[in-house]
């Protein structure tokens, strides 16, 4: 929902631009040589290795941090990039909390894991500040291949795909690629435009021609790719937003949440950007998280992240909502909104209290409400527009195997199928569709 106009309390420069400078720095500093060494030699170079199996991609991470320990980072950042072409992102806004370091044998012995994503990102930047791409391509196959989709998994097969020597047309929906990565990710995950700078160096491997402003159902058919080339990869994301219908929702300033983070990620002032001094976000996932730890960045003077089960049933993870709170964020649990309330604009928003029993989730008959100028809502999005013939798993996407969908010759990945909704997973689905995509072209 785009917002008409803004309340007296919803504006911008709430804070000096050297204040917001300095909120908006990057969430985790870079380490240094001298660091980095310190950081791989906590590493037990395990034989069983668990946080490889607790990767997505499958990075073998011992043998990255044993390269990063022989002073060889580029090497590492080759072993990271063979498995996960975006693992300079993925070392940004993993939830590796959850992932590689919750499985680390140090986790479990110390309570202090092996900093494995600090580690990745110091060994993939030191490739990506390289002259050259890392990876070439193969012999021109002849074959021809459709990506819709730049995002995560779609930029990770179109790139293993020109990798294999295939010609790849990349399409895109928006004006920039990234998907993601570029419109999604809290700006102080990833900062100095880094999103565009992974995507210009992934690009680099050559082989692969982006197309922007092309959303499929509209500029382009399924079937038109079907007929004009080999294969299809449909990477097309979630670009619906979820909307629980309540009273009052449709209010001056009761946004997406997913609009305000690509808004403030698409800014080049931040302190042109408005915010409210009363701001509350309803969601408990990630989208949540990113949404309300940057309107306090940006000087809200309140922020109230409330979600309508316990905290054990949030999306996010409790590092995320525990820096969420660090920050002076508000969260309230076991609260479901039923009216956002105002005239023109939001004046505040109505809970009602929740329990878990045996039928599920119930209201109590208690209800609070919470003062409110500008209202975020991160209540999950849904894909929309499946062209015809391709088969649903509930929601989204029905996929066998390595990306097949149910149409001969089309595969998918990503948000738009089943599973995990991290940029991890979606490039490692990405990845394993291409591969599967050139087994059968070479195959027959």
């Amino acid at each position: 929902m785009t917002v008409n106009h803004y309340a007296d309390g919803v504006k911008p420069a709430r804070l000096t631009g050297e204040e917001i400078a300095a909120n908006f720095t990057d969430m985790h500093a870079p380490l240094g040589d001298h660091e980095a060494s310190v950081a791989a030699d906590r590493c037990y170079f395990c034989h069983d290795a668990p946080c490889i199996t607790a990767c997505p991609t499958a990075i073998d991470i011992p043998l990255f941090i044993r390269q990063i320990q022989g002073g060889k980072p580029a090497d590492a950042g080759q072993t990271i990039l063979g498995q996960n072409i975006l693992g300079g992102m993925c070392a940004r806004v993993c939830p590796t909390e959850t992932l590689c370091e919750e499985a680390c044998v140090r986790n479990a012995a110390e309570g202090e894991p092996v900093e494995i994503g600090r580690l990745q990102r110091y060994g993939t930047d030191r490739v990506m500040a390289g002259n050259t791409h890392p990876f070439s391509r193969a012999e021109p196959t002849g074959k021809r291949i459709a990506v819709v989709g730049a995002g995560p998994a779609g930029l990770a097969c179109a790139h293993r795909l020109a990798m294999k020597g295939h010609e790849v047309t990349l399409y895109e929906a928006r004006k920039k690629p990234g998907g993601l990565n570029e419109y999604g990710i809290a700006a102080y995950k990833s900062v100095e435009n880094f999103a565009a700078r992974e995507v210009d160096w992934l690009m680099g491997i050559g082989g692969i021609t982006l197309k922007t402003g092309h959303k499929l159902g509209e500029t382009i058919t399924l079937a038109e790719l079907q007929d004009g080339y080999d294969a299809v990869f449909l990477g097309i994301g979630l670009a619906g937003v979820n909307r629980p219908g309540l009273p009052g929702e449709t209010l001056d300033n009761c946004d997406d949440a997913v609009d305000f983070i690509d808004r403030l990620r698409q800014s080049d002032d931040l302190a042109a950007l408005p915010v409210g001094r009363d701001v509350v976000v309803v969601g408990g996932g990630m989208t949540a998280v990113d949404a309300a730890v940057q309107a306090r960045k940006l000087g809200a003077e309140t922020v109230s992240m409330v979600y309508r089960r316990d905290r054990a049933a949030m999306g996010a993870s409790d590092y995320e909502v525990d820096y969420a709170a660090q920050q002076g964020v508000r969260v309230v649990t076991n609260a479901a909104p039923s009216a956002v309330n105002g005239d023109a604009g939001v004046t505040d928003i109505t809970f009602e209290r929740t329990k878990s029993g045996p039928s599920g989730l119930a209201t109590t008959g208690e209800t609070i409400t919470l003062k409110a100028d500008q209202v975020f809502m991160a209540i999950g999005q849904r894909l929309d527009g499946v062209p015809d013939g391709l088969e649903l798993d509930g929601r989204k996407i029905a996929v066998s195997g390595p990306g097949r969908t149910s149409l001969k010759g089309v595969w998918a990945g990503g948000d738009c199928t089943p599973g995990e909704d991290l940029t991890v997973v979606a490039v490692a689905e990405g990845r394993d569709a291409a591969e599967d995509i050139h087994s059968t072209l070479m195959e027959g």
